[in-house]
This record gives C-alpha cells, sequence and structure tokens, in this order.
C-alpha cells in the first residue's frame, strides 16, 4: 500500500490554500518542478487526481476536496505535536519562518535578524518579504513584524521600539517647476506619484496636525505599486512620492530630494513583532523574542 510522506502532504494543503503550484513551492521552500513530481507521485499512488490544472489556474478536483477536507485536521495535530516536541529543546535550532513587509524587513535584518544568526548558528532564517497581510498560523510562519496598528488582535505583539513617519518627497527640479504645497490639499493641485496596494485599491495619502486628520486621494501621471519604483520616478521629477521616512531619508540628507509637508507627518505606531499565543513556542521562538526585547529594551512574558 502507497504511504505518502508528510512532505508530500503538506505539498497539496499549500497548493490547496494558495491556488498556485508556484506559490507554493515558495512557500514550500522548493522548485516548482520538484513540487509538480511530488504531487504527480502521490496522485499515481492514490489512483485519483487532486487537482485540476491549466496553464492559468489550479483547483481541487471533488476527490482533492474531500482529502483536502480529511488531512486538514490531522496535520494540524501532528504539526501540534512537533512544535511541542520543539518547545523542549534548549537549544535553538531548525528552520524559523517570518513574515514581513519589505520595509520592515530592511529595518530589522542588520539589527536583530542578522545579530540572531550570529548568537543562534544552528538556526536557518526564511524571512518572507510580502505586502499583503497574511494569516501567519495558516501559512507556515513562526512569526510576523508589521506596523503596530497592523498587529491581528488575537496575536502576541512585541514592540521593536522603532517609530515611524512618512515623507512627502520631490526632487529640486520638480520644486523648480511646480512650486512646494503649504497645506495637504494643496496636493490636489500637484503631480504626484500614486500608490497601488496590494488589495488592488489607490492608497490614500495620511496626514495629521493639531488633532486634526486629513486624507488626500492625489492625482498624477503614473500609478505603481512598489516603493523602489515610486522612488525612482520621484529621483526623475514625474511627481511628489509618499514614502515611509527610512526609505528616503539618505535622498533626503544628499539632497537628491526635498521634503515638504513635514509638520503634517508626525511620528506614529512602530514595528512589532507578533506571533500565536496558543503555540508551544520553540526555542528559536523564544530566543528571538527575547533578543528582539533585549534591542528595543522592552519587557514582558
Amino acid at each position: 500500500m502507497y504511504r505518502p510522506g508528510l512532505n508530500e502532504l503538506d505539498a497539496v494543503i499549500a497548493i490547496a490554500r494558495r491556488g498556485s503550484f508556484r506559490a507554493a513551492a515558495l512557500d514550500l521552500g522548493m522548485s516548482t518542478t520538484t513540487l509538480s513530481n511530488a504531487i504527480g507521485k502521490l496522485e499515481a499512488g492514490l489512483g485519483v487526481r487532486l487537482f485540476h490544472r491549466t496553464t492559468r489556474s489550479v483547483s481541487l478536483t471533488d476527490a482533492g476536496g474531500a482529502f483536502v477536507k480529511q488531512i486538514g485536521p490531522a496535520l494540524h495535530d501532528i504539526h501540534g505535536a512537533m512544535e511541542t516536541a520543539r518547545s523542549r529543546q534548549t537549544t535553538p535550532s531548525g528552520t524559523f519562518r517570518i513574515n514581513t513587509f519589505p520595509l520592515a524587513a530592511r529595518e530589522i535584518l542588520s539589527p536583530l535578524v542578522l545579530e540572531f544568526l550570529r548568537r543562534y548558528p544552528q538556526v536557518h532564517v526564511d524571512l518572507v518579504t510580502e505586502g499583503r497581510l497574511v494569516d501567519i498560523v495558516a501559512e507556515g510562519f513562526d512569526l510576523g513584524v508589521r506596523v503596530a496598528d497592523l498587529v491581528p488582535s488575537d496575536m502576541i505583539s512585541v514592540s521593536l521600539g522603532r517609530p515611524q513617519r512618512f515623507a512627502v518627497v520631490g526632487s529640486p527640479a520638480y520644486f523648480e517647476r511646480h512650486g512646494r504645497p503649504r497645506l495637504p490639499p494643496d496636493l490636489l493641485d500637484y503631480p504626484c506619484i500614486r500608490v497601488r496596494l496590494p488589495d488592488g485599491a489607490l492608497y490614500r495619502w495620511h496626514f495629521e496636525k493639531g488633532g486634526r486628520a486629513v486624507q488626500i486621494d492625489v492625482n498624477g501621471p503614473i500609478t505603481l505599486d512598489e516603493a523602489s519604483l515610486a522612488r525612482t520616478a520621484a529621483l526623475e521629477g514625474i511627481g511628489l512620492g509618499f514614502f515611509m521616512e527610512q526609505d528616503v531619508r539618505a535622498d533626503i540628507e544628499a539632497r537628491r530630494l526635498v521634503r515638504v509637508l513635514e509638520d503634517w507627518t508626525p511620528p506614529f505606531g512602530g514595528l512589532c513583532l507578533y506571533y500565536p499565543g496558543r503555540r508551544n513556542a520553540s526555542a528559536a521562538l523564544k530566543a528571538f523574542i527575547g533578543l528582539a526585547r533585549e534591542l528595543s529594551g522592552t519587557r514582558g512574558a
């Protein structure tokens, strides 16, 4: 009788969840070819096809849907038992998965992640960056890092002690042509670089001063969905850009970009790491949280 391995079963769940072999392969840390071969072997062993595959989409067959429904709870229990066993380790080891967004990854890489690796060389860190907010439990991450306001309410969070600020910037040549806005509503008369969020919505620029909050739906010649592209457009004088301060600080200091409306962009809640409280924390997770608290000067259970 054919007996599939745990990795093959995890692969089925990952594909069903992501609806894509490519995305599932990235989550599992393997090539798409390896994943496809594993599923092909599993389907051959079971004697049924689990997925409908086309060049554009992947979906469960009836047999696949029933299979996922039955094995899902069992896999959850198996992984829970493995986590319980790992929680009794005294030395951090194994793979440690973190989900965050690109800016936060740049903020925590050197002071936190690389220091963690120096202290615990038996741990392999898998750092995944993406704009969308994911369910870290369902997608197999040990913890996430997000702006405090975006941390799910059912998670335990640890402040990383790094306040954030936005910055409105443009090139010197841009201001020579267009002048400078004095108030946020003035931006409606200025070419700006629009930003599309991961869910497809256009981002509104947020401002606050003296307890007054303003959101501006700016206009402009281009819409982008990645901060580095928007920075390039701003440097080229295409429009004003709205960035996290860390992304353009060096450009401001070098006078490649000029900041405006600074008094309307006060600091707000900084980054937090977060993790599910119901899990038995592995030695690696405990060590990472401890280091984060040590470096940020925070305390907690």
